[in-house]
């Protein structure tokens, strides 16, 4: 009898084991966890040495991560081979590698060989140092605060921000994103909380005209107004629509990223409504940066509504601080924030390579046998899109084109290595 009823049995098991939901599974999701790292400028040691590189990439995959995030744009400087920036005399310099190689197209070429997924990550959105090339030469595309301020600060330091709502200052992000998206075989694109705009910003002439076109009302003299607040959202959201719209119009499949804070801080302090983004379809996957230095504060904030709200719709990640230079954080911190996001269905991104195993108080061989107790497994379902040739590059820089100097550069950034 029971050799009668067992195949039944096993088959009744696996249907009740494939129903049951497993770390990194959103209800709406189609795609495993995302397991991923940001590549950052701090990273471009080891990104600018062909082999360093290559065995970085070997040991994520090891450790069974599944996307990388490469820096492309930072403090107002291209970290690919950009046409754009030369050619408008942003920058007189290509990034390259150490042995003379393009480092993003040698990192996609690297990471798709071992199944893992690049997307390219535009770090500085709308935000600049006030002495690059951009906020000098393109001055007239700044917006400033109601006091006629320029400038705020942030963790990148003192910094000016690109008006986004100018047409050509939303030209220029676009043909920046299509330029990465058509040279190069990346996996999407992804912009972090600077592509927005602190709330105090919005205030120059151009951006209170357009205001007044559109509602009637002149300067709004409090930058928390909420019909102000929801005006320059709402605008911010159009441009963001319009950049998913050219995407799929360009390289159809590509991932739209977007890494912001908590929603309350990100729409009220920073202009950015991403949840409208999730819900709308602009965004295809989110990373919430929860950077908190205690497990207590951490899973208070993995309460938030808006994850649950994301993750039912599309793949949901939360940002774990991993270390910074000078500041490490320890493995055990690392490893009880992830679980605990797990535990509620999503995904993580670290915050940064390095911080990983190499730049830690901690030995790195323990770090790494952390990370695969965590990853004992490659996820689910690769995350990897289908190949497809890459669409027509931009033309070339034409003869002649102005360059300018790199002297005087915001030493933000590391100085890249120079043709």
């Amino acid at each position: 009898m029971l050799r009668r009823w067992w195949p039944g049995v096993l088959a009744l098991l696996l249907v009740l084991a494939l129903a049951v939901p497993h770390p990194g599974s959103g209800a709406a999701s189609r795609e495993p966890e995302i397991r991923g790292v940001w590549l950052t400028l701090n990273d471009m040691a080891t990104l600018r040495d062909r082999e360093r590189m290559r065995e970085a990439v070997r040991q994520l995959r090891a450790l069974n991560f599944n996307t990388l995030y490469p820096v492309v744009w930072n403090g107002g400087y291209a970290y690919y081979r950009s046409d754009i920036t030369r050619r408008m005399g942003l920058q007189s310099f290509s990034f390259r590698g150490l042995q003379g190689q393009d480092v993003l197209e040698e990192l996609i070429e690297e990471a798709h060989a071992q199944g893992l997924l690049v997307i390219p990550w535009f770090e500085f959105g709308f935000m600049a140092p006030p002495t690059s090339e951009l906020a000098v030469k393109q001055a007239d595309w700044l917006t400033r605060k109601r006091d006629g301020g320029l400038t705020s600060v942030s963790a990148a330091g003192e910094v000016v921000w690109l008006n986004p709502f100018r047409s050509e200052v939303q030209r220029f992000i676009r043909d920046l994103v299509l330029e990465v998206v058509q040279r190069y075989d990346g996996d999407g694109i992804q912009f972090d909380d600077h592509m927005s705009l602190p709330r105090a910003f919005g205030y120059d002439p151009q951006t209170l005209a357009l205001y007044k076109a559109a509602t009637g009302r002149s300067d709004p003299g409090n930058p928390e107004n909420p019909a102000w607040v929801k005006w320059r959202a709402d605008r911010l959201t159009a441009f963001m629509a319009s950049l998913k719209q050219e995407l799929e119009t360009t390289r159809p499949g590509l991932r739209l990223s977007v890494s912001p804070n908590y929603h309350d801080f990100a729409y009220k302090l920073q202009l950015q409504d991403w949840l409208t983004w999730v819900r709308r379809g602009i965004a295809d996957e989110v990373i919430v940066q929860l950077y908190r230095p205690d497990q207590a504060s951490f899973e208070k904030e993995l309460a938030r509504p808006e994850l649950a709200t994301s993750a039912a719709r599309i793949p949901t990640a939360v940002g774990v601080m991993s270390g910074q230079r000078g500041r490490g954080v320890p493995i055990q911190l690392v490893a009880d924030q992830t679980r605990a996001l797990r535990s509620r269905g999503l995904g993580v991104a670290y915050f940064y390579f390095e911080s990983l195993w190499q730049r830690s108080p901690e030995d790195p061989g323990l770090r790494k046998q952390a990370l695969l107790r965590l990853f004992p497994r490659p996820a689910l379902r690769p995350r990897r899109v289908q190949a497809r040739a890459p669409a027509p590059p931009p033309p070339p820089l034409p003869a002649g084109a102005p360059v300018s100097s790199p002297a005087g550069r915001p030493r933000l950034v590391p100085p890249p290595l120079l043709p």
